[in-house]
């Protein structure tokens, strides 16, 4: 009996101890907030294509020069 009393006792205590310090974990990590700031640039985007449109039209136009060319001979 005076066990059970004693342990009580003492699971009272540790009770009254850790229940503030996990209140205050808590209340630490719930300031813990991670912020993210998204602002635009100081300077314009700039988006360097080197691209070279113009041999795909070449190769495009030279097919349909072909295809007239075979259907209609009469052209030239």
């Amino acid at each position: 009996m005076h066990n059970e009393k004693s342990a009580e006792t003492t699971m009272k205590t540790i009770s009254r101890t850790v229940t503030p310090l996990i209140v205050a974990g808590l209340a630490l990590l719930a300031s813990c907030k991670p912020t993210v700031k998204v602002e635009a640039p100081d300077k314009p985007i700039t988006i360097n294509m080197n691209i070279k449109i113009d041999h795909d039209i070449r190769v495009k136009l030279d097919k349909d020069i072909e295809n007239i060319l075979d259907e209609r001979k009469d052209i030239f």
